[in-house]
């Protein structure tokens, strides 16, 4: 239902005041969901008020609920905690507290209340506005407010946020502060993982998690633990025999290392709880093994939020202003949630009552409906781990071959990609085979079986091992299908960028001149540019992300002490705008020029005075990003040149190209786990697809749903035929025609201080009851 042509978001909050607060734990990335609130709550012309140290300074009211401005939320974007407090709040628990509390809304005119918390919060939210008719009764009657101030604040709207690091919320894919968490965690793991194998160590490590494993799960995942110990699938009776024989094996294979992986909330089936001092003991009695137990704690909770948390909490806060402006009485509290790439509404009770349904079937032992329960992400997560820490491989070979090959430019978790196709090949029981080079290797032959060992310690690993080229197929064609058949490879792992996306299309075109081509193919998106069609994400681009964004951090920095700083920022990309757009909310850039969303010298010259009119405020700094292939004409040196001409004596500049920086560097938890289950969905499909096409004895594979995209299309991963994705390709630009991210250039903009337009189409609230959560 649109609320029609006319409506002009700009001043659909005029006349209204909206509340923000946090609270319960603290979590990065709560701060970019506060400084969006305010800034969106603003950009519509409402009044916007910060309600300091959570339920608390709403009870206390006083200086802690204060008017916020677009200056007050500037810099806050790279900060972890939340910067306007939280706190534990017995008072609003009693209704003695809620009365003040909503005196204190009402005589300031607040009847719009943003709550960025866990389960507990929104709950308490959603208390308080289902009494506030009778609060305002009883307020009037007591003569605390007149019957004037009742009738203007005759309802209370709530939204809420879910900022947990836990990832304890059902009805949404991630919470804010959960990626960052797991950043915190994996730079430890790699920390660890070093010095356990310069001592032959094991270490148990423990992570938060009192009543959810996500943290633990996803850390297992992607550092390939040997056991993970996780409350919502409690490990079966006599594991201690079991987990001790996994770990004699992984050293009898040469590892120099285990690793344990504990939430705090973990228990047997009886529910008694398993600590990391009881398995570090376990662990040095039985085995004799070196054992050092690791709590990581509060640690978890700190640093700087991630690039996923800053565009998530800048997403899920432009959400919920509008959730908040768009709300009748009719409509029931709700919580914005993250479902794939999509920010939606889903009614807040029903998103608690599924949580509380987790929690009940653990108690009742009912675990793998809790395993459900938590959601699709988390399901598929774990059926992932457990297929992948399988030590024993299977006793019948299947004589199946497959290839491995890289095509394009490195990136981060190339690695974890080809580990994970391995280790789920050799369990379906293939042979697998690493080809060296890219498509050049494949000609030259440059192959050799890859073993489980071989492929040991490389999800944590940057780069990629086994080499890549950029050159396409398409001239080594014969010698591609000589050394196909010489090596009697029946399948074949083509992980990269545009050029294996290219170079699949060309040797599934090269099928008709070589048979020896007609086999099942996939190609697996890999690439710091996002650029592959079929996919919204590619294995890469979130490391490259984080890498921008912690550089704009540091840039900013500097450019707040020097004052009066404008810093033009070049980033990678070829064509596509990913890059430089998603790095501009989550740096909190002034503009972001990219191919896909053009610009004239009149645009270069109204940001330029936009700059020049941020000078006069508090804020005297300027970041501006640019796509290195944006525009032929306005390169990186002529808008440089531009800025520092027409913005002498207001401020001057500086420039930076970021480079290959942006391809280097460990890879994020997100492409470790990414990148693990493409790996694995990948060698599943492949051994699918042969069964499929085996006939008279050999594998033929001629369709075109024989060699096909392995992408993550909205909330699963999906597999598209080459073919079928060649008229969604500007083969010339090397891009998709649609991108989905470019949906999220106003948002951007709107945090710059722009009155661009939004799309102001109202988001009916959808129900979690019968959905894949």
């Amino acid at each position: 239902m649109s609320k029609g042509p006319t409506t002009d978001p700009t001043k659909l909050g005029v006349g209204r005041s909206i509340a923000v607060l946090t609270s319960g734990g603290d979590a990065q990335g709560m701060n970019a969901a506060v400084r969006a609130t305010v800034r969106v709550g603003l950009y519509t012309g409402a009044k916007v008020f910060f309600v300091h140290e959570g339920y608390q300074g709403l009870v206390d009211g006083g200086d802690n609920i204060r008017p916020a401005t677009w200056e007050s939320v500037s810099m806050m974007l790279q900060l972890g905690g939340t910067k306007i407090g939280s706190a534990r709040c017995m008072d609003f628990m009693v209704r003695e507290g809620r009365l003040k509390s909503a005196r204190n809304l009402v005589k300031r005119g607040i009847t719009n209340l943003c709550v960025i918390g866990g389960d507990g919060s929104l709950t308490g939210a959603n208390l308080f506005r289902s009494e506030w008719k009778e609060l305002l009764l009883e307020l009037v009657k007591d003569g605390q407010i007149t019957d004037a101030e009742a009738k203007a604040s005759s309802h209370l709207n709530i939204v809420g946020m879910v900022g947990s690091i836990d990832n304890d919320f059902c009805g949404t894919d991630m919470t804010i502060g959960t990626d960052s968490a797991l950043h915190r965690i994996m730079e430890v793991v790699d920390c660890i993982t070093t010095t356990a194998q310069s001592h032959q160590r094991a270490f148990i490590m423990e992570v938060m998690g009192r009543h959810c494993g996500y943290l633990a799960l996803v850390t297992a995942l992607a550092c390939g633990a040997d056991w993970v110990f996780i409350p919502e699938m409690p490990p079966e009776d006599g594991w201690e025999d079991h987990m001790c024989r996994r770990m004699m094996d992984t050293r009898s294979r040469g590892s120099r290392l285990n690793i344990i992986i504990v939430a705090e909330g973990a228990m047997n089936r009886q529910g008694k709880p398993i600590t990391s001092d009881e398995i570090k003991n376990l662990v040095t009695k039985r085995l004799g093994f070196d054992t050092r137990a690791t709590v990581l704690g509060h640690v978890q909770r700190g640093g700087t939020p991630s690039a996923f948390d800053r565009i998530l909490g800048s997403r899920m806060g432009l959400e919920a202003v509008m959730a908040l402006l768009e709300a009748t009485p009719e409509t029931p509290a709700c919580v914005v949630s993250l479902s794939g790439n999509q920010a939606v509404r889903l009614p807040l009770m029903e998103c608690v009552q599924v949580t509380k349904d987790v929690t009940k079937a653990m108690a009742e032992g009912r675990f793998e409906d809790a395993v459900k329960l938590r959601g699709k992400s988390f399901e598929n997560n774990w059926i992932t781990y457990k297929s992948l820490a399988h030590v024993h491989r299977p006793n019948i070979k299947s004589n199946i071959n497959i290839g491995i090959v890289h095509a394009g430019a490195p990136c981060a978790g190339m690695n974890a990609a080809v580990r994970s196709a391995v280790r789920m090949g050799i369990l379906q029981g293939h042979n697998m085979f690493a080809i060296h080079d890219g498509f050049e290797g494949l000609a030259l032959e440059q192959i050799e079986p890859i073993t489980w060992n071989d492929v040991g310690g490389w999800s944590g690993k940057g780069g990629c091992y086994l080499g890549t080229k950029r050159l396409l197929p398409g001239k080594l064609m014969e010698q591609i299908s000589l050394s196909i058949a010489k090596h009697n490879i029946h399948a074949l792992i083509i992980i990269g960028g545009f050029e294996a996306y290219s170079g699949g299309l060309e040797l599934v075109r090269g099928r008709e001149l070589y048979e020896e081509l007609c086999i099942p193919m996939v190609v697996v998106p890999a690439t710091v540019s996002n650029n592959v069609p079929g996919s919204d994400f590619s294995i890469g681009a979130d490391t490259a992300l984080n890498a921008i964004t912690t550089t704009c951090d540091r840039i900013k920095q500097s450019a707040a002490g020097t004052k009066r700083r404008v810093f033009i920022i070049e980033t990678m990309g070829g064509h596509c705008g990913y890059l430089a757009t998603m790095a501009g909310l989550s740096g909190g850039a002034d503009a972001a020029y990219i191919y896909e969303d053009k610009f004239t010298i009149a645009d270069l010259e109204a940001n330029v005075q936009h700059l020049c009119e941020k000078m006069k405020t508090t804020v005297k700094r300027g970041l501006i990003l640019r796509n290195e292939s944006c525009n032929a004409n306005y390169s990186t040196d002529f808008i440089f040149n531009l800025y520092s001409e027409e913005g002498k004596g207001i401020f001057d500049c500086r420039k930076n190209v970021l480079g290959h920086m942006q391809q280097g560097g460990c890879p994020t938890p997100f492409d470790r786990n990414f990148a693990t289950k493409m790996g694995s969905k990948a060698v599943l499909w492949l051994t699918d697809k042969m069964k499929e096409c085996y006939r008279h004895g050999r594998i033929f594979a001629n369709t075109p749903n024989s060699a096909c995209v392995l992408g993550m299309r909205k909330r699963g991963l999906l597999l598209q035929p080459l073919a079928d994705l060649e008229k969604d390709t500007d083969f010339e630009h090397r891009l998709p025609k649609s991108q989905w991210w470019l949906k999220l250039r106003p948002v951007m903009k709107i945090l710059a201080h722009y009155n661009v337009a939004l799309d102001t189409e109202h988001h009916a609230i959808e129900h979690i009851i019968g959905k894949k959560i």
